[in-house]
């Protein structure tokens, strides 16, 4: 599996998991430790929590390991570091203080679309 494939596998697992506003920034001309950053919210802590253990477990079955999951023990942002891709799930107030979007001054490329059901 090639990284663009596990950036979709990424924003499908997202998708189903009911994370809120997936964005993925494309930051390969801006740093050459990562390619892509996916960010989501999550509803509480332990959405967030589940969110990150999901993303784990089906990266793992298509032979894509973490290198390290960082916060998951308070469960407000949890980064989940796959060495091309950084994924941060956090909750909606932590990522407004921090916003890493702003941070690194970029529009998504992405802005994953999530079906109401």
């Amino acid at each position: 599996m090639n990284i663009k494939e596990h950036n979709e596998l990424i924003i499908e697992i997202l998708n189903n998991a009911k994370a809120k506003d997936i964005n993925v920034l494309d930051v390969r001309k801006l740093t050459s430790t990562v390619d892509y950053m996916v960010m989501a919210s999550g509803s509480s802590s332990r959405h967030v929590k589940a969110i990150s253990q999901v993303i784990v477990e089906e990266s793992k079955k298509v032979e894509k390991r973490p290198i390290g999951v960082e916060g998951e023990q308070g469960s407000e942002w949890v980064l989940i570091d796959f060495a091309d891709i950084l994924v941060h799930i956090m909750l909606p107030r932590v990522r407004e203080f921090y916003n890493l979007e702003k941070l690194w001054s970029l529009q998504p490329i992405k802005k994953a679309w999530i079906a109401d059901k």
